[in-house]
C-alpha cells in the first residue's frame, strides 16, 4: 500500500477520485477497489477513504468564483453553432472577462475561438480536476482548461486556457515514439511515461529521480525533441525549466542570507539598487514565500533579455494582497534583481557562480538571446534546445517559435532532467542546516487546499513534500522533494499542460518500486 502523498489539487472532484481508483483497479495496480482507494487517500494525507471524502465533500460546498465563470461561458456558447444563436457583445463579454484578457484576445477572436469547440461545450461531461476560490481546473469533451479570476467582484476572467489532450491528436509525426533511457529508471517509470503522453497528448516528456548518495540520476525521455527533423529526444536535451527556475533564484538569495550579504527580514529596498518596491515595507523572506503582493509584468518573452528596470521600471507596483500566499512573477523577478545587486553581477552569471557550477549543472544555462535556443542553431550553441508546442484544436502539433523568457530569475533556465535532479538532491548542500531547515519549514498559515509555503518552496499539507513548478507557452516543469530524506522527482514537457496526474503516478511509483 503506498505510504507518498501530495497536495489534493486546489478542490478535487469525489467522482474524479473514484474514477481514478477505478482506473487504477483495471489495469491491475492493485487487487480490490478498497485498496486503490486507501492508496488515494494515503497519497493525499488522508488515513482513509472515508476521511478523504469527507474532506472532499467539505470543500465542495466552497464557492468557486473561477467555475461560475467558466459554467457561464459553456452555458453562453454550447449553442453558438446554431442558426440564430446571437453572439455576446463587447459590454457582455466585459461582464465576464477582465479588461486585460480582452485586451490581449479581443471579443472577436474570443468568439470565433470558443465557436470552435461548440460540440464539447453541449455535449461533454464537466469533471472538476481542482479548484480553489478563484481558480478552476476541469476537462470537458476531449480539452482540459484552467482558468483564474480576479480576486474582487466581479471576479472577471483573467486567464482562461484550454489544453486539448491526448484524445483529440491526429499528428502522424508523433506515431511510435522513441524511449531512450540514462542510469536504471524504477521498473514503473516507462508505463508512467507511455500513460502520460497517451492521455495529455505531449510531444516530449521526459522524467528523472534520483536518491541522496547516487552517483547519478535516472532519466527516461520519450518522444521528440523537434518533429520536423524527425529528432529522437534523449537525455541529453534541454527543456526549459519554468518555474523551476524560481529554486534557483531562492536558494541563490539563501547563500547570500548565510554570508551575512542580506537579512530575511530586513526592507528588501535596503538591498536593491537599480529599482525599488513601491512598498517600502516588504520584507526580503516576504517575497521568499510569495506573501508580498508584487504585481506581474506583462511581456513575458522577448528575442533578447531585457534590462529588468527598463522592462517593468524603477519603481515595481505592489497591489496585490499582502500576507496571502501568491506566487508571484514579478516577486521572483525582484529576488533575482537582488542577487544581481547585492553580488554585483549579472543575474546569469550570479545564479551559475552561486548554483550551478557547484552543484555540477554542467548541461545547463541561461540563454539570453532566441537564436541560443532556436531548432536550427541550438546544437551549434551546444543547448541542443527541445521545440516547444502548441497542439491545436485539430489535433497538431505546432512549434511555437523560438524566444527567451523576460525574467531571467523566474523562467530563464535551460536544463537537462539530469541536473535538476542535481538541484533538487544538492541544494541544501550549499546553505547552513538551520537555513535549508528553515526553507523548508512553513512560513504561513494553511492556504486553500492546505497547501503551505516555505521559502521559495511549496509545501503539500502533510509537509512530508515540497515542490515548485511552472509553465511556460512551450513548456511545464516540476521539481518535487521528499523532505525526510531529499529523494527528487522531475517532469519536463514541451507544451504547457498541468502534470498533476504524472506527478501522482511518480510519488506512487517511489513508494512501491517494482
Amino acid at each position: 500500500m503506498p505510504g507518498g502523498s501530495r497536495s489534493l489539487p486546489g478542490r478535487p472532484s469525489l467522482r474524479h477520485l473514484k474514477l481514478e481508483a477505478k482506473r487504477r483497479l483495471a489495469v491491475g495496480e492493485f487487487s480490490s477497489l478498497h485498496d486503490a482507494q486507501v492508496a488515494i487517500a494515503w497519497e493525499h494525507g488522508l488515513p482513509s477513504w472515508t476521511s478523504l471524502k469527507q474532506l472532499v465533500c467539505a470543500q465542495a460546498g466552497e464557492e468557486s468564483h473561477a467555475l461560475d465563470q467558466l459554467r457561464w461561458v459553456i452555458a453562453r456558447f454550447a449553442r453558438a453553432d446554431e442558426p440564430g444563436w446571437a453572439a455576446p457583445t463587447p459590454d457582455e463579454l466585459g461582464q465576464h472577462f477582465h479588461e486585460r484578457f480582452l485586451a490581449v484576445v479581443p471579443p472577436p477572436t474570443l468568439i470565433a475561438t470558443i465557436g470552435k469547440i461548440t460540440k464539447d461545450l453541449r455535449d461533454g461531461e464537466l469533471v472538476v480536476l481542482g479548484r480553489t476560490p478563484l481558480q478552476v481546473y476541469i476537462q470537458l469533451g476531449s480539452l482540459q482548461y484552467v482558468a483564474v479570476v480576479e480576486p474582487d467582484p466581479p471576479h472577471r476572467l483573467t486567464g482562461l486556457q484550454g489544453m486539448p489532450i491526448g484524445s483529440r491528436v491526429h499528428d502522424p509525426r508523433v506515431a511510435g515514439p522513441p524511449v531512450r533511457t540514462r542510469g536504471n529508471p524504477p521498473a514503473a517509470i516507462p508505463e508512467i511515461a507511455e500513460q502520460a503522453v497517451a492521455e495529455l497528448g505531449m510531444a516530449a516528456l521526459a522524467l528523472a529521480g534520483g536518491d541522496p548518495g547516487q552517483q547519478d540520476a535516472w532519466v527516461l525521455t520519450r518522444g521528440w525533441a523537434d518533429l520536423d527533423r524527425a529528432e529522437p529526444l534523449d537525455p541529453a536535451h534541454r527543456f526549459q525549466a519554468a518555474g523551476v527556475t524560481v529554486l534557483v533564484t531562492a536558494t541563490a538569495l539563501l547563500r547570500l542570507v548565510a554570508d551575512g550579504e542580506l537579512g530575511l527580514d530586513r526592507r528588501a529596498n535596503e538591498y536593491l539598487r537599480t529599482m525599488s518596491l513601491a512598498d517600502d515595507t516588504i520584507t526580503v523572506r516576504e517575497l521568499l514565500s510569495h506573501t508580498a503582493g508584487v504585481d506581474n509584468p506583462t511581456e513575458l518573452y522577448a528575442d533578447t533579455v531585457p534590462d529588468l528596470a527598463e522592462l517593468i521600471g524603477p519603481i515595481v507596483a505592489c497591489t496585490g494582497p499582502r500576507g496571502t500566499v501568491k506566487p508571484s512573477n514579478g516577486g521572483a523577478a525582484v529576488l533575482g534583481q537582488l542577487v544581481a545587486d547585492v553580488t554585483g553581477l549579472p543575474y546569469a552569471q550570479a545564479a551559475a557562480e552561486l548554483i550551478l557550477e557547484p552543484l555540477g549543472m554542467r548541461e545547463s544555462s541561461f540563454p539570453a538571446r532566441s537564436a541560443e535556443i532556436s531548432p536550427e542553431t541550438s546544437p551549434a550553441t551546444g543547448l541542443r534546445a527541445v521545440t516547444g508546442y502548441n497542439l491545436t484544436l485539430e489535433g497538431v502539433f505546432e512549434a511555437i517559435p523560438a524566444r527567451v523568457p523576460t525574467l531571467q530569475a523566474v523562467a530563464g533556465l535551460w536544463s537537462t532532467g539530469a541536473d535538476l535532479v542535481r538541484l533538487g538532491l544538492g541544494w541544501s548542500s550549499l546553505l547552513p542546516g538551520a537555513l535549508a531547515h528553515e526553507a523548508l519549514t512553513s512560513q504561513t498559515d494553511a492556504g486553500p487546499g492546505g497547501g503551505r509555503v516555505g521559502l521559495g518552496w511549496l509545501i503539500n499539507p502533510r509537509g512530508d513534500v515540497a515542490t515548485h513548478a511552472g509553465a511556460n507557452l512551450d513548456a511545464t516543469a516540476a521539481l518535487t522533494i521528499r523532505i525526510r530524506d531529499g529523494r527528487t522527482h522531475v517532469v519536463l514537457t514541451s507544451r504547457m499542460l498541468p502534470v498533476n496526474t504524472i506527478e501522482a503516478r511518480l510519488l506512487r511509483a517511489w513508494t512501491n518500486p517494482a
